[in-house]
């Protein structure tokens, strides 16, 4: 599974950006899809997940209520529209599908295919 994150960019605090992540596989509506983020100087952590059919979503509580997740099987596309920002929201975002489906997992490890990254920064 290969997987293309794009839509990041420049915005001020406040602002909205959309990412997309592209799938190349056929079997993308059967793998779980997260979003992860990492900050310069910080470990990778968890921002969202979504399950195989999309109606099951699950948020870090630092982007509670700002931040949404959604797939488009058809597409093979995973979204992340960010509204809201703040500048600790700059970091390299990541796509990454997990096989089970499910939206249960939180932790980097359990992912088994990984996009390249995509930059949000976030200016004051």
């Amino acid at each position: 599974v290969q997987l293309q994150a794009s839509g990041g960019g420049l915005v001020q605090a406040g602002g909205s950006l959309r990412l997309s992540c592209a799938a190349s596989t056929g079997t993308f509506s059967s793998y779980a899809m997260g979003w992860f983020r990492q900050a310069p100087g910080k470990e990778r952590e968890f921002v969202a997940v979504i399950n195989w059919s999309g109606d099951s979503t699950y948020y870090a509580d630092s982007v509670k209520g700002r931040f949404s997740i959604s797939r488009d099987n058809a597409k093979n596309t995973v979204y992340l529209r960010m509204n809201s920002l703040k500048p600790e929201d700059t970091a390299v975002y990541y796509c990454a599908a997990e096989a089970s489906g499910s939206a249960y997992y939180t932790d980097s490890y359990e992912y088994d295919y990984w996009g390249q990254g995509t930059l949000v920064t976030v200016s004051s």
